[in-house]
């Protein structure tokens, strides 16, 4: 993940995150289904990155997917990387920021909207900001 505008050193990156943010953007771990502050949160406004403050996803793409993590159709242009993921002898798609890296979630073709995208991501990686 050296690749990525917005660089920081392993220690600059724990001091400017909590631990559990910290293992989900930088070590990839995701947190426990139904406990992610965003997940029910169905306010307007606009969800950032955690790691570097990128804008990422609208609420007006938001919907409640009753998968346990905060759920989108869209992500704004531009703000998202995919990268394929073969952990856990499954084929995922990994959603990264593409400013810094940090990962978000994965992306699944089984969305309900138009877009058929679910974009499943860890509330431990956004901040929002109401309308």
């Amino acid at each position: 993940m050296n690749n990525f505008p917005i660089k920081k050193t392993k220690v600059q990156w724990k001091e400017s995150l909590t631990t559990v943010e910290y293992k989900i953007l930088r070590e990839k771990r995701t947190e426990a289904p139904f406990t992610g502050k965003y997940n029910l949160n169905v306010k307007k406004g606009e969800y950032f990155c955690k790691g570097c403050d990128q804008k990422l996803f609208s609420s007006s793409n938001k919907f409640l997917s009753h998968c346990g993590w905060p759920s989108f159709d869209e992500s704004l242009p531009g703000s998202i990387l995919y990268i394929e993921d073969h952990s856990h002898f499954m084929h995922r798609i990994e959603i990264v920021c593409s400013q810094c890296g940090g990962h978000l979630g994965h992306v699944f073709d089984d969305g309900p909207t138009p877009t058929k995208k679910r974009y499943c991501v860890n509330s431990a990686s956004l901040s929002f900001r109401k309308e």
